[in-house]
């Protein structure tokens, strides 16, 4: 759904002269070719002996699609190396689950693994036709905390709600970018939950029950004021040891994140993360839109972003921080301050807060940990619907340069 399989194609087309496609999943008799002995010489006899497409010794590529329905060609990804004649790629759903105990031998060593997520706001701003001049500048009045133009602003403001309406699913870009219809999008969306449900149903085994609880009431959670994960809202009386399973589950499976809250803001964050305090983000904004309750579309169209919509947002900010690849915190000193985001920036702990409405300057717990002199924090960022300014320690930064962070 995030656009493995044609990603991959298309890179094949350029690289090489012939491409050899397997999926397990399509085709599980074909998994009989990793049977046996493995060895790189065996695998190219039989690879040939089965008639996929033209053998050229060095010039080939061949695509393992869906390997988790064959853990032993991960196995065999070592031998295919070894041999070289055949370049491979594999790719498949939910690796990170699959792979942790069904694969007979990991490959260490001989194999380079790389996450795939679905659009971020840059890559969805060039779906919509904004050019890469137009990223670069903003990009430079990032990086110099100088205005962006007026007029570019205003329109990427734009661009941003709807992004947090359409989400990153290359599908439902693709849809939306035909005749940006929001019914459309919203049918593709509910698709792709519903194939969410079904992966829950097909691969979470004994703890379908508990995932299935977790996945439904993520909206829930985030709707609260603090957004923090309360166990008593998936099911009465329910402990963290009860479905602690089922939020790794979801997180192995790129579904949802978790942002921890910490006992202090001091890097390394992740030994001060308290491990059952914590928020649980969707890992795509559109996904999380299409599951909430009310017309919640409709009320970003609008320009309606103040508290009532803040989940949206704040959801939005959290994907758009792991996609750069942040590990995601936050600050909540018993309800008396509260910092949305903590993320390490630059080997120094760098505080974020997410301001939807028009009162963005109003940021009191911000103003009170900069000013603690127990945690030299040099400067905190407040994400918002303003341009970019400067006000001491703190920096005004649209929504948008969170694409930048």
């Amino acid at each position: 759904q995030v656009g493995k399989t044609f990603s991959i194609r298309r890179f094949a087309e350029k690289h090489y002269a012939s491409v050899i496609e397997i999926n397990f999943e399509r085709t599980p008799s074909l998994q009989s070719l990793f049977d046996g002995d493995l060895d790189g010489r065996t695998l190219y006899e039989r690879l040939s002996a089965a008639g996929l497409g033209t053998l050229i010794p060095g010039q080939t590529l061949l695509f393992l699609d869906e390997i988790q329905a064959c853990p032993r060609a991960r196995t065999a990804l070592k031998f295919r190396v070894e041999d070289g004649r055949l370049e491979v790629i594999a790719s498949g759903s939910l690796l990170g689950i699959h792979f942790k105990e069904d694969v007979p031998s990991h490959p260490v060593g001989y194999e380079h693994r790389l996450d795939m997520h679905s659009l971020d706001f840059e890559e969805f701003l060039w779906a919509m036709g904004i050019g890469e001049s137009t990223i670069e500048q903003v990009r430079i009045n990032f990086e110099n905390r100088t205005a962006v133009d007026p007029y570019i602003h205003k329109r990427l403001l734009e661009l941003f709600q709807r992004y947090m309406i359409v989400g990153g699913m290359p599908r439902v870009v693709d849809i939306y970018t035909k005749d940006q219809n929001i019914q459309d999008v919203i049918i593709e969306q509910r698709n792709i939950v519903g194939g969410y449900k079904d992966d829950i149903l097909k691969y979470a085994g004994n703890l379908q029950l508990e995932v299935a609880k977790v996945f439904d009431s993520i909206p829930d959670h985030l709707m609260e004021r603090n957004k923090r994960f309360i166990m008593a809202h998936v099911e009465k009386d329910a402990r963290f040891r009860d479905f602690k399973d089922a939020l790794a589950w979801l997180r192995s499976a790129r579904v949802a994140e978790f942002c921890f809250n910490v006992s202090a803001p001091i890097i390394p964050m992740g030994l001060n993360a308290k491990n059952n305090i914590f928020k649980f983000f969707m890992r795509d904004t559109g996904l999380l839109c299409q599951m909430s309750l009310g017309n919640v579309q409709q009320a970003i169209l609008a320009g309606d972003l103040e508290v009532n919509l803040g989940s949206i947002i704040e959801n939005t900010i959290a994907d758009l921080l792991v996609k750069r690849g942040h590990k995601l915190y936050y600050y909540d000193v018993k309800g008396r301050l509260e910092i949305d985001f903590l993320i390490t920036r630059d080997f120094k702990v760098l505080p974020i807060e997410v301001k939807g409405g028009k009162d963005f300057r109003n940021h009191n717990s911000l103003d009170r940990l900069l000013e603690n002199p127990v945690f030299s924090i040099d400067e905190g960022i407040v994400l918002c619907r303003g341009n970019v300014e400067q006000d001491g320690k703190v920096f005004y930064l649209p929504l948008y340069m969170a694409m930048f962070l």
